[in-house]
């Protein structure tokens, strides 16, 4: 599909030709790709969210398993002393 654009501000768009350079990229290639960039970003952003919320859940687990093997451990330790004596 094509897309065509007009009066784009100059200095804009000299920008772009320099940041398309700066990437080894034609000024098309370039604005392609950050068109597709910009489709998808509000997917992207929602999926890294998602990421984020499991892995807080995933740390507050690990966190409540370190508690529950330093209770096993002290349950251990005493059995053990129980038995020693």
């Amino acid at each position: 599909m094509d897309i065509f654009l007009r009066n784009i501000d100059p200095v804009a768009m000299q920008k772009v030709d320099e940041l398309a350079k700066e990437n080894g990229m034609s000024r098309q290639q370039f604005l392609k790709e950050q068109f597709e960039v910009l489709a998808f970003f509000d997917e992207q952003v929602a999926r890294e969210k998602r990421l984020e919320a499991i892995i807080d859940q995933n740390i507050e687990m690990m966190k409540q398993c370190a508690i529950s093997i330093e209770k096993m451990n002290d349950i251990i330790y005493e059995l053990m002393g129980d038995v020693e004596e």
